[in-house]
């Protein structure tokens, strides 16, 4: 038993110099292809960072003969491949929430594609009134995607008296003749409703007070009226809010954030209407705002108003029927309803 112990480590002895001879010549052959292959800068194939790491479990003597990159290099190759190969071994098991049901799916993706104005916020409120409960994630994951390219909260005045405030504004649109027309609102901020507005081609202070007086006739007028500095207020206009016995907030300069909820609704009205047509005239543009504010009390959901319209919308639960949808503001925007099969 010894003698032969004894002749394997001889044999050992002799074939380790020519076996370490044989693994530097290969890997210099190999980096010598590699510099033939690949000019002025090397670049390293997956194979050859296949053999390197290979090589550098059979052969000890391996560091030395490297030319092209760094044994930390190699050791990072070797890394990823453990990784790589851990990966493969665990993919079998599905992760994450399951899927939602197709019918709801499909649903999603429709009101996605019929109304591109819309976010994963609006959808989701669409889907509580039709009776379904969704996450917002989970509705913003199924969205269609588009190649198409949210005012700080009131303080707390507003909060405490949001049932006693309304607030004015006006904003400008422009004609297919490019003639500027001026529009004024007045919005109460209880239930965000419009509760007036009207358009001109000259405003006045005088004009401006008449359109107050209408939106509040018969002594319905609101404790409190939030407004900008713009010079149309003027003495005249003051007076006449005075004698209906409103109290004026007036917004600093040059700080719109401190009017949000009639800004909002201004650009509500320029996203969701007016970016999408061209105006004609007067009467067209008043026929334009007549019908997104129908579309805007009864239908338009609001994240502020627990996701429902200005004039409250009831839930619709699947029993009722399938879902139908009725175009709103020319179509650029849908209602959600259940009808009976």
């Amino acid at each position: 038993m010894g003698l032969i112990q004894s002749i394997c480590l001889l044999l050992r002895a002799l074939l380790r110099p020519r076996l370490s001879l044989t693994a530097e010549n290969l890997a210099l052959r190999q980096q010598l292809a590699t510099y033939h292959q690949s000019r002025p800068r090397p670049k390293l194939r997956k194979r050859d960072r296949l053999f390197w790491v290979v090589l550098s479990r059979l052969w000890p003597g391996w560091q030395a003969a490297l030319v092209i990159v760094q044994p930390a290099t190699v050791v990072h190759w070797h890394r990823q491949g453990f990784q790589l190969f851990w990966w493969w071994k665990s993919r079998g098991g599905k992760t994450g929430r399951p899927q939602i049901e197709r019918e709801l799916r499909d649903l999603i993706r429709r009101m996605s594609r019929e109304n591109t104005l819309w976010g994963a916020p609006r959808i989701q409120a669409e889907l509580k009134l039709l009776g379904y409960a969704v996450a917002e994630s989970t509705v913003a994951k199924y969205l269609v995607r588009t190649r198409k390219p949210s005012s700080p909260n009131w303080k707390t005045f507003l909060n405490n008296h949001l049932h006693e405030l309304t607030a004015v504004d006006f904003f400008t649109v422009p004609t297919v003749t490019f003639r500027v027309l001026y529009v004024f609102v007045v919005l109460s901020l209880d239930r965000r409703r419009v509760l007036h507005f009207h358009v001109t081609t000259s405003p006045s202070a005088e004009w401006t007070a008449q359109q107050v007086v209408e939106a509040f006739p018969f002594d319905t007028a609101p404790r409190f009226l939030m407004r900008d500095r713009d010079g149309i207020y003027g003495e005249y206009f003051r007076q006449r809010v005075k004698s209906l016995g409103c109290e004026e907030v007036v917004s600093a300069p040059r700080s719109p954030w401190q009017n949000p909820f009639v800004e909002r609704l201004i650009g509500s009205i320029r996203r969701e209407c007016l970016d999408h047509v061209i105006v004609l005239n007067e009467r067209h543009l008043l026929r334009l705002l007549r019908s997104y504010c129908e579309y805007y009390h009864t239908s338009r959901t609001h994240m502020g108003l627990d996701d429902n319209a200005p004039i409250p919308r009831e839930v619709e639960r699947p029993e009722r029927g399938t879902v139908s949808a009725i175009p709103q503001v020319g179509g650029l925007h849908h209602r959600y309803t259940r009808r009976a099969a």
